[in-house]
């Protein structure tokens, strides 16, 4: 899922854990799924910014010569007014839209 389109909110909210966890019937096991999506979001929202400041990366870095740059600036400012990670997965899996599975409940089954 593409973060930058997502319909996350901006800041937090209470959620109802039971109410969230009937997709899984253990709340820890919800509340772990969501953790390690938002690490997924988090190291591809931090890979796609590092690429796109590395542009501005100068060879030779001066005291002197360091300068303000307007692009950097709001490539910065755009990630950060991004939901966070952790809203972003939470949104993902209300939305139905995490696919996951438990490998010890798959044996179990068979």
């Amino acid at each position: 899922m593409d973060y930058k389109k997502t319909n996350a909110p901006l800041n937090t909210q209470t959620r109802d854990l039971i109410t969230m966890s009937e997709d899984t019937g253990n709340v820890y096991e919800t509340v772990c799924i969501i953790a390690k999506r938002a690490n997924q979001i988090a190291s591809e929202m931090k890979h796609d910014l590092e690429k796109k400041l590395q542009e501005f990366a100068s060879l030779n870095d001066n005291l002197e010569e360091v300068s303000e740059n307007r692009e950097q600036i709001e490539i910065s400012r755009f990630y950060e007014r991004l939901p966070k990670p952790t809203l972003i997965a939470t949104q993902e899996y209300l939305e139905h839209k995490v696919h996951f599975r438990n490998p010890s409940k798959d044996i179990d089954q068979d």
